[in-house]
């Protein structure tokens, strides 16, 4: 975990260096406003951030909605950055508002007639979050620059805080602090995307509804706080912020797990799709000598029959490879996707999850991989079993 935040503190801190000198030209010529204390009004942007973070479409737009609101004069409002425009925002509280319908009635309609939307939401979630950590975070920290800049010079003022004689020069808060606000609003943005793909893999209208209450509760919790109070808003930010970097690798395998099979239905990429001849892309089920589940790798056979899977934590860092226990496996063929069963004592485990690109490929990959066979799991195992009990299963030739 440190590794990876300091490689992603390095790659913020590039990107912050090149989108800052964009972002000024939004905001360079904003009308001078009364502003509260740069320490009151940093906690409050910081409260602003978690709180879009959570929610990126409906964050965006409210704060784009009270900028506009907020001008007074056209011109004013010509000199706002791109997310104060009405062209952006009222769409997207109408998005915003179908989103709510769809989970108000949507716990009294079947799952197979929701799901569809709750896949569009998920996309709409994940895309709107992407632009956001580029687009909209640096852009609010430089708001708060030019809050605190003195005279038009290029620089920070800390006055009044009690620190008169710092100046920080405008490039070094650009480095330093966008970055890192982007990585604070990354890591939230990834937990509240994990909800997002746990309300997706859910069968039960009833547990979307209590997942998306509770983002939505940390949510009004984020808004209240700051209005209540901006330092206990600043407060309750960090720790949903630390929360969120403590669970920051299981929310990363749980999303990428989510985008892989939201990618493959939606494309329907099975119907194109042909299994490699000698490793195949798919998920641990569980954890394994410390590799955590839905843990992203390729699967291969060594020389000596072993079945090797080898992995990059977080997709970037360097490959490491894990020996899978030994024993029979077995390909389990399901309704949604696919599994690579480990039986041993007769019982069977799953061990590997195969997207759904793998369906109606089962044979193909017992061959790979010279497994004993291929059996029904899930709901295809259920549905057999309610076949034979009414006889409807095929007769043996005798």
């Amino acid at each position: 975990m440190k590794r990876l935040g300091s490689t992603f503190i390095i790659i913020l801190i590039v990107l912050g260096i090149f989108t800052a000198p964009n972002v000024h030209a939004a905001i360079d010529a904003a009308p001078a406003k009364t502003s509260p204390p740069p320490g009151v009004q940093m906690a409050q942007t910081l409260s602003v951030l978690t709180g879009v973070a959570i929610s990126p479409l409906l964050g965006v737009s409210a704060v784009g909605c009270y900028q506009y609101c907020k001008a007074k004069t056209d011109d004013e409002r010509a000199k706002l950055p791109w997310f104060a425009n009405p062209l952006f925002w009222v769409p997207a509280f109408l998005l915003v508002a179908a989103c709510f319908l769809k989970d108000t009635f949507g716990v009294a309609t079947a799952p197979g007639l929701k799901k569809p939307f709750d896949i569009a939401e998920t996309i709409e979630h994940k895309i709107s979050g992407l632009v956001a950590t580029g687009a909209f975070v640096p852009i609010m920290i430089n708001m708060i620059h030019e809050a605190n800049s003195t005279g038009g010079q290029p620089s920070v003022s800390f006055s009044a805080m009690g620190f008169a004689a710092i100046q920080i020069p405008h490039w070094l808060y650009d480095v330093a602090l966008t970055p890192i606000a982007m990585a604070a609003f990354f890591i939230v943005f990834l937990a509240s995307n994990a909800i997002n793909i746990l309300i997706l893999l859910s069968p039960f209208p009833a547990m979307d509804a209590v997942l998306k209450s509770f983002r939505t509760g940390v949510l009004a919790s984020v808004v209240i706080s700051s209005w209540m109070n901006p330092w206990i808003g600043l407060m309750w930010s960090v720790i949903i912020i630390l929360i969120s970097w403590l669970i920051a690798g299981w929310s990363f395998r749980l999303s990428h797990f989510g985008l892989v099979f939201l990618w493959d239905y939606f494309t329907l990429r099975k119907n194109r799709f042909v299994p490699h001849a000698t490793e195949n892309k798919l998920f641990l089920s569980r954890k394994i000598n410390q590799v955590p589940a839905r843990t992203y790798g390729k699967l291969s056979r060594a020389d000596n029959g072993e079945h090797l899977f080898r992995y990059q934590p977080w997709l970037v860092f360097p490959a490491r490879t894990l020996i899978l226990p030994a024993g029979k496996y077995e390909a389990g063929r399901g309704i949604f996707y696919s599994e690579i069963l480990h039986v041993k004592n007769d019982a069977a485990k799953t061990l590997l999850l195969l997207p759904p690109r793998y369906l109606g490929h089962e044979e193909t990959i017992v061959r790979i991989y010279s497994f004993t066979g291929v059996r029904n799991v899930g709901l295809r195992a259920a549905w057999a079993w309610l076949k034979s009990l009414f006889g409807q299963t095929k007769s043996a030739a005798i």
